[in-house]
Formats: structure tokens, C-alpha cells, sequence
């Protein structure tokens, strides 16, 4: 699916999650423009937290957010909200991570903004408190 034939930003959402949730990497890259606002807030001791805004900082976003998690046992997006070319998800997860045997358990809420199809600004906001305590031995 093209990702201009998406008729609403909901919709880019929800294509994300799913080309996320399938680990399709390069049909995931797809969704985003050439430069992203991103922004994923919390403590250096998270690998997946910090700014980016190039496609190859988002691949290494995407690999080593697989690499760094062993398992996830709960993905649940609750709503989508959306108006105009800004979109809010919100939903709650758990990850088991691969370096400590922890589980990292959140509630997030993501704000997207899509132009053309296509993602421009992500930022993710997470229990930045609990990541830090699941990566730490």
C-alpha cells in the first residue's frame, strides 16, 4: 500500500502500528519523511530515548529497540484521536528486556503529525522512571 493513498492521518497511524507490530523495517521507513521530528524523552540509559531525525537514526532506533527487547507480552493502542494532520495514540504495553530480564510496563500516549502520508513528528511519551529502572541490573 502506498503511503499516499492513505486518506487521514488516523489511518497513517494506524498503518504504522501495523507495519510496526509486523517488523516490516524498510515498508515502516516508508512512513516517515525524509526528516522526522522525533523525540523520545528519558534517561540515557534507555538506548531508544533522544532525538533523531534521519531515516538512518530511526533504523538504529528500530534495530536496536529490537535487539533490546526480548519480548513484548502487551501492546494495546486504546484510541486514536485525530484533527487535521496531527494525530494523538494512546495505549499501554510490556516488555520483557533482553539485557536484565525486566519488564517494562507503560502507559503512552504518541503524538504524530503527518504530511502527505507520511510521518514528520513522532514523540513518544512513556514512564520514562519505570524504563530507566528496567534497564538498570
Amino acid at each position: 500500500m502506498s503511503v499516499t493513498a492513505f486518506a487521514s492521518t488516523t489511518e497513517t497511524i494506524q498503518e504504522f502500528f501495523a507495519r510496526f507490530g509486523a517488523g516490516d523495517l524498510p515498508a515502516l521507513l516508508e512512513l516517515f519523511t525524509e526528516e522526522v521530528d522525533w523525540n523520545v524523552p528519558g534517561a540515557d540509559t534507555v538506548p531508544w530515548t533522544g532525538r533523531r531525525s534521519t531515516k538512518d537514526e530511526l533504523t538504529a532506533f528500530f534495530v536496536s529497540a529490537g535487539e533490546e527487547v526480548e519480548a513484548t507480552e502487551q501492546f494495546e493502542v486504546d484510541r486514536i484521536v485525530a484533527e487535521g494532520d496531527t494525530g494523538v495514540a494512546l495505549g499501554r504495553f510490556t516488555h520483557v528486556i533482553r539485557r536484565t530480564g525486566k519488564r517494562f510496563s507503560s502507559e503512552f500516549a504518541l503524538h504524530i503529525a503527518v504530511v502527505d502520508g507520511r510521518i514528520r513528528l513522532y514523540h513518544m511519551f512513556e514512564d520514562g522512571h519505570a524504563a530507566a529502572e528496567a534497564f538498570t541490573a
